[in-house]
């Protein structure tokens, strides 16, 4: 009879192409998950690539992982691979699962590592990476860069996915069996109604009575910022009163002045209680991606009461539910997205009233349950190889 996987039993190596050296919303749920494990006993290291100034830090102990930028888009490196002195370390450390974080080539490395040594791997998808090359005319590839992603994935033990929404489209893609749901959290105390603040938007030269339009995120164009940027100017002969304001930065931001409105207010990126208050001050969330597998930015707009319309995509449809908690629209469609957005300016009791809806889903949403969700199916996973083996003889 085996015993089973306790906490404490699990040894944990991570690999990650990006663990802190840009902060996005893959990587803060990654170290919320680090810090979760450490508590709860598990023996974790991460192999990622670093450098000099990194975002924020880290939560656990990072292992540097050789890297070169990305061409076109600098601030995100490539990792090389797992070097010897990795593999050493990765020997040393022993661990009894592998975690992988992106489809990269260090990723390919650890997979295949932990399959020699009959350990369990297991990856985590943050990104549906194959629909970015619409954004930069690539779509051509998409079949390729599909079938290396089912490669990759079909080779491990699990698939962890952020939302039923994601894992369906997975299973459709025929990327792996067994999918497990790793939704995310929010933090409650940073991101709340609360810190809505009249004074800091009359400070930006915006009225009472202007309904303000939030944009979240890194300014990319994966993003969706050129239909963000139609549905916006959709709005212009309306006669309505509104504003936006664009919460972040990134390497489109150039690109994002010139396609809105000049009355747009740009904030930077903004971080902690600065980041909340920032977008607790704004009256409704706009997020036209079709790229997030779950959507960590509408979750927490959603917990600061604001009603979001989205497009009808991975992510968005395992939060907001249309006519409830906001409003989804077919991706692509900026007039669709102006109508949705012109119902709330023209019905400031709908926007409580989805906003306070949006809320109560959010106050659901508690980090330590979903990271707990995670232990279940590493101990899972090395008990199936256990049993294998036993059944194997080995």
């Amino acid at each position: 009879m085996l015993s089973p996987v306790q906490p404490s039993d699990l040894r944990l190596a991570l690999v990650s192409g990006n663990y802190n050296y840009v902060r996005d919303g893959a990587n803060q749920a990654l170290n919320r998950l680090v810090g979760f494990l450490l508590r709860q006993g598990v023996s974790v290291r991460i192999y990622s690539p670093t450098v000099d100034e990194p975002a924020f830090e880290p939560t656990g102990e990072i292992v540097s992982l050789p890297s070169v930028p990305i061409p076109t888009r600098s601030e995100y490196r490539l990792p090389l691979g797992l070097p010897a002195r990795v593999r050493r370390d990765l020997a040393e450390f022993a661990p009894n699962i592998v975690q992988i974080a992106s489809p990269d080539v260090a990723a390919h490395r650890a997979v295949t590592w932990a399959r020699t040594r009959n350990i369990p791997a297991i990856a985590s998808v943050h990104t549906r990476f194959e629909t970015y090359l619409e954004y930069y005319h690539l779509q051509l590839l998409e079949p390729v860069v599909r079938a290396g992603l089912r490669r990759l994935y079909r080779r491990c033990d699990a698939l962890l996915a952020p939302s039923e929404s994601t894992a369906a489209v997975l299973r459709a893609q025929r990327m792996n069996k067994n999918i497990s749901i790793w939704a995310r959290g929010v933090d409650r105390e940073q991101f709340n109604p609360r810190r809505r603040d009249m004074e800091w938007r009359r400070s930006l030269g915006i009225a009472d009575q202007d309904m303000v339009v939030a944009f979240l995120g890194r300014v990319v164009m994966e993003k969706g910022l050129d239909v963000f940027a139609d549905a916006v100017r959709a709005l212009e002969p309306r006669g309505l009163d509104y504003r936006v304001l664009v919460i972040g930065e990134g390497p489109a931001r150039a690109w994002f002045e010139t396609q809105l409105p000049a009355s747009t207010v740009f904030v930077g990126h903004q971080e902690g209680a600065d980041l909340a208050r920032a977008l607790a001050s704004t009256d409704v969330f706009l997020n036209p991606s079709i790229t997030e597998t779950f959507g960590n930015v509408t979750l927490e707009a959603m917990a600061c009461a604001l009603p979001v319309v989205a497009a009808v995509a991975t992510g968005a449809t395992s939060l907001v539910q249309n006519g409830k908690t906001g409003l989804l629209v077919d991706p692509g469609d900026p007039e669709a997205f102006a109508d949705a957005l012109e119902t709330y300016a023209n019905d400031p009791s709908l926007r409580g009233k989805h906003g306070r809806a949006g809320l109560a889903f959010a106050r659901t949403m508690d980090w330590d349950r979903i990271n707990a969700s995670v232990l279940d199916v590493y101990a899972r996973v090395i008990e199936r190889r256990r049993r294998y083996a036993r059944l194997m003889g080995r």
